[in-house]
């Protein structure tokens, strides 16, 4: 036994010492799309609605993993700057909704115009600004996306108009209903219905919980707002209907949001922790694509893990640039208030305070 083991010792050392002449690659050849079937929308004033599959191609699928795990990561982060008090004032996080940030941008064209209110991170970053531009805005950084003075509900891009402070502001939905309905306007009216208005249960707050109809005259449907498959493909359907000239429509989105209305809510008081365990492990929307990729061999766990380490560290260095970049100088308190405008002042607390405001 010991002259046989020696031996194979032997044979192992000159085996190491001599140049390898041929390699074993390990390789993996992965589909280049799959179809899913994905859930029926329900549908109101319509004779028929989005398709119930789809077809996903690998180079999709990885480019909304990493854009619905960038929105998630971010949103973690702009959580830990906060209650380290670098991010302050209002901060409405939206983590468990990135099917719906991620799957609407997949519906539409970039020269489409997008509204939202205020929990506009997620937008933000779809519609094609940086993190480090949107973490700089949420710390009040000259690097921000409005130059840091507008925060979490201020921020915009090319054909974005994000962030409404103003709840009540929404509240004239019906009156923009009506007047897109009588000039056949090209526009999808959306509800992000997360299930809660901030710590009330749409149960307790609403007669009728069909948020989709209310548009009564204005066809509706109501989407799997935690697939971002049924999100695409209901965007998709809502954009070309509109495009069609047949006016209005609305779409409700079901989603859920994982922390709670706002950073000052801590979001159990109303509902429990074992409520938002059950739809993480059941319904969340990384999961859910992630699982469909991977059982469909359009991707493997590592390669998904890999995107995850590059995301955390994107994530990490945006979060650096947004702290340690400079705040804005108070002399341009002023700034940019109109576009294209001649250099003017502005009023400050009292009429002996002036600012100079530059375009």
């Amino acid at each position: 036994m010991r002259k046989m083991l020696a031996a194979v010792s032997r044979v192992l050392a000159g085996a190491a010492q001599k140049p390898a002449s041929r390699v074993l690659v390990a390789s993996r050849n992965f589909a280049n799309d799959a179809t899913f079937e994905i859930k029926k929308c329900d549908l109101h004033r319509l004779e028929e609605g989005p398709p119930v599959t789809t077809v996903l191609t690998r180079e999709d699928g990885l480019k909304y993993y990493r854009m619905m795990q960038t929105v998630r990561r971010m949103e973690l982060k702009a959580d830990q700057l906060y209650k380290q008090k670098i991010i302050r004032g209002f901060c409405h996080l939206c983590d468990g909704q990135e099917a719906c940030c991620v799957g609407l941008e997949a519906g539409i064209n970039p020269t489409d115009h997008l509204i939202t209110a205020y929990r506009a991170h997620g937008f933000t970053f779809t519609r094609g600004l940086s993190v480090r531009e949107i973490l700089a805005e949420l710390t009040g950084r000259r690097g921000g996306c409005a130059k840091g003075k507008g925060g979490s509900m201020h921020m915009y891009a090319k054909n974005f108009y994000g962030g409404n402070g103003i709840v009540g502001a929404q509240g004239q939905i019906f009156e923009a209903y009506n007047m897109a309905a009588l000039w056949k306007l090209p526009c999808i009216f959306i509800c992000e219905n997360n299930r809660y208005g901030m710590g009330t249960s749409v149960e307790r707050a609403a007669a009728s919980t069909d948020y989709y109809k209310r548009g009564d005259f204005i066809p509706g449907l109501r989407v799997d707002g935690m697939d971002i498959l049924c999100v695409r493909e209901a965007t998709r359907f809502a954009a070309a209907y509109c495009r069609s000239g047949k006016g209005p429509i609305l779409m409700e989105l079901q989603t859920y949001r994982y922390h709670g209305h706002s950073m000052s809510d801590p979001g159990v008081s109303y509902r429990t922790r074992e409520e938002i365990q059950e739809v993480r492990s059941k319904s969340d929307p990384i999961m859910l694509l992630k699982d469909r990729m991977v059982n469909s061999n359009l991707a493997s766990v590592e390669e998904l893990k890999e995107i995850d380490v590059e995301v955390r560290k994107e994530i990490e260095d945006a979060a650096q640039f947004a702290t340690a970049d400079p705040e804005p100088p108070l002399e341009e308190l002023g700034y940019h208030i109109y576009s294209s405008d001649p250099p003017f002042e502005v009023r400050g607390a009292n009429q002996w305070i002036k600012f100079k405001s530059v375009s």
